[in-house]
């Protein structure tokens, strides 16, 4: 079977640092251009924008959209009417009703449509869903902490409206406690800290609650300065101790390593994307999305100082 000819666009650092190698590692895809109004990447036919790409290369079987997530919708969109599959990065949408209108039209195009949450493809991820399906759970503890200047340096959309802040992070672990836990989860309480000359939260900690007798805690900074950065969920159960680390690489039970990963969550990811092609459907799971969303309409807003990059 042929590679399916793919665009890439938007040439950030996660396009960089995650999709360019996945892509040119892939048996299944063949990058074939990408489209941002100032970046190029050598060897591969660049274009200041997804219309343009579109007209010149009316081969492209699929887009993947790596773009700061205000402007998503759009190009999603465009990329869906034009007759191509999306691969969505990290939140699919800057809202829900966004996501509800991409899935709709991938329906009516019968095209793929995948919300790529990369955590999920964690190696510790799958083995501790299994794991927590057989126990009952007690209390769930997060820890995500990061230093925005070593991940997102100079990168000024993440503290504007529809940025997310602090969320950014804070929704891989979400995406992984919506994956490995087997109840749903409902936002109880959240406070955010804003800083005065952002309108994205910089820090967070949130209540939430998967069944009356178990409670998910939840502590995110976007102003880490440990190294390397906290990314750690610990799950207290009737059957003992389970941690997932180093963004769900590592899982243990009660201190002793069970799983231990290399990064291959983008791999993983462009092998599932890959599969979607083969059947047209759509995989997109809005419950991280909609667990933030709850903590922005509900979230007690508290000012703190100004950030300086």
């Amino acid at each position: 079977m042929a590679a399916v000819k793919l665009a890439l666009v938007g040439l950030g650092k996660i396009a960089r640092d995650q999709h360019v190698p996945a892509l040119l590692q892939s048996d299944s895809f063949e990058l074939v251009a990408t489209a941002s109004p100032a970046d190029r990447l050598q060897g591969v036919r660049s274009y200041p924008h997804l219309e343009a790409l579109l007209r010149d290369l009316p081969e492209v079987e699929a887009v993947a959209i790596c773009t700061p997530p205000q402007v998503r919708y759009e190009l999603a969109r465009r990329a869906l009417e034009h007759g191509c599959h999306v691969l969505l990065e990290k939140p699919p949408t800057v809202n829900l009703s966004e996501g509800h209108a991409l899935i709709e039209l991938a329906r009516q195009q019968e095209l793929a449509l995948f919300a790529a949450w990369h955590s999920r493809e964690a190696a510790g991820v799958e083995p501790a869903r299994a794991w927590l399906a057989q126990r009952r759970l007690r209390h769930v503890q997060v820890q995500w902490k990061e230093d925005v200047r070593v991940w997102h340096p100079g990168q000024t959309w993440i503290w504007q409206a529809g940025g997310l802040g602090v969320f950014d992070p804070g929704i891989n672990a979400l995406s992984i406690l919506t994956r490995t836990l087997p109840a749903p989860l409902s936002l109880r309480d959240a406070e955010l800290e804003y800083p005065a000359n952002c309108a994205a939260p910089i820090a967070a900690r949130l209540k939430l609650a998967m069944t009356p007798e178990t409670d998910v805690a939840m502590e995110l900074d976007f102003l880490h300065n440990g190294s390397p950065p906290a990314w750690d969920i610990d799950v207290d159960t009737d059957g003992g101790q389970l941690r997932l680390s180093h963004g769900g690489r590592l899982m243990s039970i009660d201190g002793s390593t069970v799983v231990s990963g290399a990064d291959l969550e983008y791999a993983c990811l462009y092998r599932r994307f890959a599969q979607l092609l083969v059947e047209r459907r759509i995989d997109v799971d809005l419950a991280p999305l909609t667990l933030v969303a709850d903590a922005f309409l509900i979230g007690r807003r508290i000012s703190v100082a100004p950030f300086i990059e």
